[in-house]
């Protein structure tokens, strides 16, 4: 199996558990926040699909990841509906895994340029930091869906 295949495969299993752990949230839930100044569930949501995108350009594009994040909290901050904010998710999902799997071993095998975010790793340690970065967003989504009286489901079953 190909660095590829795995990584395609490790990603549609980081999409199936944040899908299933936050599915019982609901369009009524878009904009509940647990205090003031803190992510809505559409906003996390919304940053979760954002740093989808963030970590596969980063990975891929000659300058690197966009450190702009001042941009980047405006832009998922405008997000107000948990549809538009998964639909974000789910396109930001097919599309990393058709980048992933478009890449030889030695692609994903080339190291990130010297810099604050993984310099000098190989491209694919972003695999790791995807999967952690979804699965730490489910855990705070699911306290979300807690303090709104909704048990969240078991993600690995």
């Amino acid at each position: 199996m190909s660095l590829a295949q795995q990584a395609v495969g490790e990603l549609a299993v980081a999409h199936e558990y944040f899908n299933r752990s936050t599915g019982n949230l609901t369009e009524s839930h878009s904009d509940f926040a647990p205090a003031p100044g803190m992510m809505t569930a559409a906003q996390m949501v919304a940053h979760v699909a954002q740093t989808v995108d963030w970590f596969i350009e980063g990975a891929f594009r000659p300058e690197g990841f966009d450190l702009d994040f001042e941009t980047h909290i405006r832009q998922t901050n405008e997000y107000d509906s948990l549809a538009a904010a998964r639909a974000w998710f789910e396109k930001s999902v097919a599309e990393a895994s058709a980048t992933l799997g478009s890449k030889s071993d030695a692609e994903l095998l080339e190291l990130l340029p010297a810099g604050p975010i993984m310099g000098g790793m190989p491209r694919i340690a972003i695999l790791g930091a995807i999967t952690d970065h979804t699965a730490h967003h489910r855990g705070a989504l699911s306290v979300y869906a807690r303090l709104n009286g909704v048990v969240p489901p078991m993600p690995y079953m």
